[in-house]
C-alpha cells in the first residue's frame, strides 16, 4: 500500500536524523542520503503524487494551498510530525519553527523555488520564522517538525 510505503520511508528518514542538531549538518546529510539524485527522493515524490490523487495525503485546502499532516509526532516518524503541502506561486501563513523545520521541495511543474531554494532538502533552526513561499512553479513541500511544534503568528 502506498500509505505504508510513505510511512516506512519517512520512518527511515526520521531514524537517520533523530539525534542530529537541526542545522546545516542535517541539511547536508539529508541531501546526501535522500536528495534529488536518489531513489528515495524519486519514490517519495511519486508517493506524494499518488497520495494527492488518491486523497489520503493533502485532504484540506485553504487560500490556494493544499495541505495535510499524514504523520503525527511520536508515531511513524519518531519524534517528528510530517506535513505535506502543495503550493504554486504563493506565500503561506507566517509561522515560527519552535523546534526547527526540516523540509523537502519536490517539483511538480516549472522550476519552483522554496524561499529562494531549489529542489531538495532545507533545514531551518529552532526559533526561525518565515512566510513559506513558492515561486516559479508548482511544488510539493514536505516538512518534518520536531515534536510537531509550529506556531502560526497571524502576521
Amino acid at each position: 500500500m502506498p500509505v505504508d510505503a510513505f510511512n516506512a520511508l519517512l520512518g527511515e528518514i526520521a531514524t537517520v536524523i533523530a539525534g542530529m542538531p537541526v542545522d546545516a549538518t542535517m541539511d547536508a546529510e539529508l541531501n546526501r542520503q535522500f536528495g534529488p539524485a536518489t531513489h528515495a527522493f524519486t519514490t517519495l515524490k511519486a508517493l506524494c503524487r499518488e497520495g494527492e490523487r488518491d486523497g489520503w495525503l493533502m485532504q484540506r485546502e485553504h487560500g490556494g494551498i493544499k495541505f495535510g499532516r499524514p504523520i503525527k509526532p511520536h508515531t511513524k516518524a519518531g519524534k517528528f510530525s510530517v506535513d505535506v503541502v502543495r503550493m504554486k506561486d504563493i506565500a503561506g501563513p507566517h509561522h515560527v519553527h519552535t523546534n526547527g523545520e526540516i523540509g523537502l521541495l519536490m517539483t511538480i511543474e516549472g522550476e519552483p523555488k522554496f524561499d529562494g531554494k531549489p529542489e531538495g532538502w532545507y533545514v531551518y533552526p529552532p526559533g526561525s520564522d518565515h512566510h513559506p513561499t513558492v515561486t516559479n512553479g508548482d511544488a510539493y513541500v514536505l516538512y518534518l517538525l520536531p515534536e510537531g511544534a509550529i506556531e502560526f503568528t497571524g502576521r
